[in-house]
Formats: structure tokens, sequence, C-alpha cells
């Protein structure tokens, strides 16, 4: 029985990596719910307190910066707040496109959203711009987090 639990704990890490670049998955959680699972089946023998509170910070924080990454890359490039709206209801909107509609409908939102504000297509461009670097720059800061929360697992497993 303990093997399948195993098994359970690796399928829940490795969805978890797919779920930080692919829509509708909460990636970090599910890598957060692998690794707790294995501490669960060790009895958090070797991977304790400790190691479990550094994962969950570094879950909170991939968290954090999904939803916000793209908020701030607008607010950079001087977004208005009918921006930031768009920009919010276009995640929202790309949430139900797939992998294209989530990577670029908070563009077209906020972009959308800049020029009913300013009526100023140059602008709108540069929020919009703004808006899809900040998305990816999150994304970046989601995978490379979701790494570094295997590897601490990793570490407290081996050592």
């Amino acid at each position: 029985m303990e093997v399948l639990w195993w098994v359970a704990s690796v399928a829940l890490i490795v969805i978890g990596l797919m779920g930080t670049v692919l829509p509708a998955l909460p990636g970090t959680a599910l890598v957060l719910a692998g690794i707790v699972l294995a501490a669960w089946i060790d009895d958090f023998t070797r991977v304790g307190p400790w190691a479990l509170g550094v994962v969950s910070a570094m879950a909170v924080l991939a968290w954090v910066l999904d939803y916000v990454a793209a908020l701030l890359g607008a607010r950079r490039a001087g977004a208005s707040r009918q921006a930031l709206l768009g920009a919010a209801l276009g995640t929202v909107v790309g949430l139900f496109m797939g992998l294209v509609g989530v990577l670029f409908m908070p563009l077209v939102g906020a972009a959308a959203g800049e020029y009913l504000a300013q009526r100023d297509e140059r602008q709108a461009m540069k929020v919009g711009v703004a808006t899809w670097l900040g998305l990816l720059a999150g994304l970046l800061a989601k995978v490379v987090l979701a790494f570094m929360m295997i590897g601490v697992f990793v570490a407290a497993l081996l050592l």
C-alpha cells in the first residue's frame, strides 16, 4: 500500500509541474500537495516541519507572483484603472481559451482597457505589451519556484 502512496505523491508533483505552465491546473499547489503527502508517508521523519515550511512559503510566493505579475507589468507602464481591469478580465476570459488565451488575453484586455480610457493606440499597445511581459516573468518565476520546492524536498529526503 505504501508504494501506491509514493506513486500518488510523485504523480501530484509531476502534474503540478505541468500545471505551472498549463492553464486551469494549480501547479505549485499540486507540487506542495505531493511533497506533503510524501512527508506524511515517511511520518515526517526526513521531510520535517522546517522543510515543509520553506516549501510552503515558496508555494505561496509562486501563487502571489502568478496573480500579480501581469498587473504589476501594466502598472509599471502607466496603465489606467481601466487597463488593469481589462488585464484582470482578459486573464479570466483566457482561462477558458487554453494556453494561448492565458498567455495573450491579459495583453488584449489591458490594451483594450487602456484604449478605452485614453484613446491612444500607442499607449494601449505599450500597456498591453508590458502586461504580457509581466505575465511571462510571473510564469518563469512560478516554474523556477516549483523546481526549487522540489529541490528542497529532495534534499530533505536524501540528507
